[in-house]
């Protein structure tokens, strides 16, 4: 999860979209690796899916009859132990994976990684290197910071396994967070196999989501972790494929559901938390503790330990079908305000969820408040598990304190999208970080959460101005020049991943104002429903949206706009007159003659008739008058096709309200009407903040300002969120 797209609007950077080749990649067989195996991998450079999947795919949907959750493919068994002197962790794993497809397989990948740490020259630092975006700080670290994974050996039915690392997506032949394994004995189609494995994890000092600061430690994707075997109807898959992507700079996970069962020795004087269930009282042998793990049902386990922890802060929460659930918060006693408040968002968090999408699954919830220095560590998400953001001398009611709030909700969303849908964040990461982000946006505006813009010093003098979320959100999304589309992957991208958040939550912001919106949570409590402990694909859920809407033109208008393609969308009113239609001076036919009227003759009748009406109508509007008045509006359109309203307001109180839509670039719209024309606006339910620019959706015959002020207050908005925040630093 990224923060700094948060805190800020971000920056534009210019350029044209990238190439539709590179979503068309998305689809098909895959590309064959370099030797060991006939099964060919996923293509580097995969991204957004058009085929829906087979109603077969991932064992089909789940309907909670079975006796696991999930359709079980892994099986970890994990005991580590950590130095936290030296920060490293000697593992042993026990990994047993089930071969779903109908040919032998000769050869497996494991992700590893840490590796991505180990050096500049990782496919990870390699992307920072060239275009100076990364999640997460951008420096590397210093001597004696960096951090790996070393495999020590590999075993299956007794025999030695060889490896060899590989770089699926074309990256730097020094990138060794994918490595290969040829199996001695194949795996048969149905047929499971075991690999003991012993492994050795150096931790970094604290950077994009792992690794150590003092004596707290936040240890993610620290165990070899299989790749998936994709089978046809699966995400686009034709034929049966590896998906196995390197680290990225900018890209997240994706792993099969299984059972994990973790016991972590650890000094007894740290303080522990987990994915999962813990399995009774810790057990102690010569001053070390182990903490014994079980979750089923995940694809994924993280864990913390830190000597100065707090005494965690436990509560339980049910309702909506959800629960008993436990919810520990994890802090450092120098953030012991932020505890509660902590709290407090992540009860909210799952009743919202609960209630709008379905039952949260699982038993647990733990969340961990970093301390000071470990910045690095906040705001990510695991199963049952996620890290927030700390706010010093915590405030209610003040910007910090609200992005901890909005970032505690993201997290806890994330167990959701990416948790139980297990959607692939490399290749498609708008159907976890773009749909959490709107999701938790509709949370605060559900729950009338807006965003302060102050800090405790200016709200203590009274000083607390606020802004909608949803608007502070479109401030922060490209516009003007959106440069990749929704779909693209999380790694081949011009402006980096913080569009997929604000343009992916704004996108479907719009799409619930066309929609409904209790459509919109139809169609996602459907989406959950149908998807859960399964791995969606953007067609999926396009399919879904399409159905349950019964608005299939409209939806698949808008992924082929702004999901399968970054289009922009650019309305405007060019022109409005209003003018009133005085007798002309000319020839004319009275009595079946010809007569002449002179422009002076006509200026007096016009006069004449003018003062009659005066008299006979002397509480009439400004406005209104014998003469009827001619209105014209042209309306422009600089970027794609939406449906469009516009409204025109007359001086008698009446209005007019017509549709536009096509593909043509402009369209005059005229009444003749006796009264003058006021006002016209299009888009006057703020149906598209996609919008280049809101200020001209709007124009009046007499100067007004208040559109001018209402949309320029968001980036002021914006501008003094910044200040509040340096304030506080």
């Amino acid at each position: 999860m990224r923060i700094a797209h948060l805190l800020a609007a971000a920056a534009l950077l210019g350029g044209a979209a990238l190439s539709a080749s590179l979503l068309a990649q998305g689809a098909g067989a895959g590309t064959l690796p370099a030797s060991g195996t006939d099964i060919p991998l996923a293509p580097p450079r995969a991204a957004a899916v058009t085929q829906p999947s087979a109603p077969g795919a991932w064992g089909g949907m789940r309907s909670g009859q079975e006796a696991t959750l999930s359709d079980r493919v892994v099986d970890y068994r994990i005991e580590a132990t950590l130095d936290p002197v030296k920060h490293t962790i000697d593992g042993k794993q026990r990994l047993t994976w089930r071969n779903r497809s109908a040919q032998p397989v000769r050869s497996v990948y494991l992700h590893l990684y840490l590796n991505a740490f180990q050096n500049a020259d990782s496919t990870f630092h390699t992307e920072q290197r060239k275009s100076g975006q990364g999640i997460r700080n951008s420096s590397l670290s210093q001597d004696g910071e960096w951090g790996y994974m070393d495999l020590r050996s590999v075993r299956q039915a007794g025999a030695d396994v060889p490896w060899t690392f590989v770089q699926p997506d074309g990256g730097p032949a020094t990138d060794q967070t994918v490595v290969r394994l040829d199996l001695p004995q194949a795996v048969a189609p149905g047929g499971s196999t075991t690999l003991d494995i012993a492994f050795f994890d150096q931790l970094p000092r604290v950077l994009a989501r792992s690794g150590y600061f003092d004596s707290f430690h936040l240890v993610a994707q620290w165990f070899p972790k299989i790749a998936v075997l994709e089978l046809p109807g699966e995400r686009g898959a034709t034929t049966v494929r590896w998906n196995a992507h390197e680290y990225h700079a900018e890209s997240e996970y994706y792993a099969d559901f299984g059972s994990f069962d973790v016991k972590l020795t650890v000094p007894k004087e740290y303080i522990v938390g987990a994915t999962g269930e813990l399995q009774g009282a810790p057990l102690e042998k010569d001053g070390w503790l182990t903490h014994h793990y079980v979750q089923g049902d995940v694809h994924d386990f993280a864990w913390t330990a830190d000597k100065r922890s707090a005494k965690p802060l436990v509560d339980t929460w049910s309702g909506h079908g959800s629960g008993p659930v436990k919810i520990t918060v994890l802090y450092p006693p120098e953030f012991a305000s932020n505890a509660a408040p902590v709290m407090q968002s992540t009860k909210d968090a799952l009743d919202y969820f609960s209630r709008t999408l379905g039952p949260y699954p699982y038993k647990t919830v733990t969340v961990v408040v970093p301390p000071h220095n470990a910045s690095e560590a906040e705001g990510m998400e695991y199963p049952t598990f996620f890290t927030t953001t700390s706010v010093p001398g915590y405030r209610a009611g003040t910007t910090p304190a609200a992005l901890q709030d909005f970032v505690t909700i993201h997290e806890f969303g994330h167990g959701y999208f990416y948790g139980i849908l297990a959607s692939n964040e490399f290749e498609e990461p708008l159907l976890d970080e773009g749909l959490n982000e709107y999701w938790n946006h509709r949370m605060l505006r559900d729950t009338g959460r807006k965003v302060p813009l102050t800090t405790p010093f200016l709200r203590a003098i009274g000083f607390a101005p606020q802004v909608d979320n949803f608007a502070f959100e479109r401030q922060g999304t490209p516009r003007d020049e959106p440069a990749d589309p929704l779909g693209q992957n999380a790694y081949s991208r011009l402006q980096g991943i913080g569009p997929v958040y604000s343009r992916g939550a704004i996108t479907m912001r719009d799409l619930e104002a066309q929609l409904g919106k209790e459509t919109m949570e139809r169609a996602f409590r459907e989406y959950y429903r149908r998807w859960k402990f399964r791995h969606p694909s953007i067609a999926d859920l396009r399919e879904v949206l399409a159905e349950v809407s019964g608005q299939r033109q409209l939806v698949e208008t808008v992924f082929a706009q702004q999901v399968y393609a970054a289009t922009r969308v650019d309305d405007r009113i060019a022109s409005f007159t209003s003018e009133e239609q005085e007798p002309l001076p000319g020839m004319r036919l009275e009595n079946g003659k010809r007569v002449s009227v002179s422009e002076e003759q006509a200026a007096r009748q016009a006069d004449k008739l003018r003062e009659a009406w005066e008299k006979a109508h002397p509480d009439a509007r400004p406005g209104t008058g014998p003469f009827p008045y001619l209105t014209r509006v042209t309306v422009r359109r600089r970027g794609a096709d939406v449906p469009q309203t516009l409204v025109v307001a007359f001086a008698d109180g009446s209005t007019e309200t017509v549709q536009w839509r096509g593909e043509q670039r402009w369209h005059t719209f005229e009444w003749r009407k006796p009264a003058k024309a006021v006002s016209a606006r299009i888009d006057p339910d703020g149906k598209h903040f996609l919008d280049v620019n809101k200020l001209d959706d709007s124009r009046t015959l007499k100067k007004d300002g208040s559109a001018s002020r209402r949309w320029t207050l968001d980036l002021a908005a914006i501008f003094q969120s910044l200040f509040a925040l340096i304030a506080t630093v």
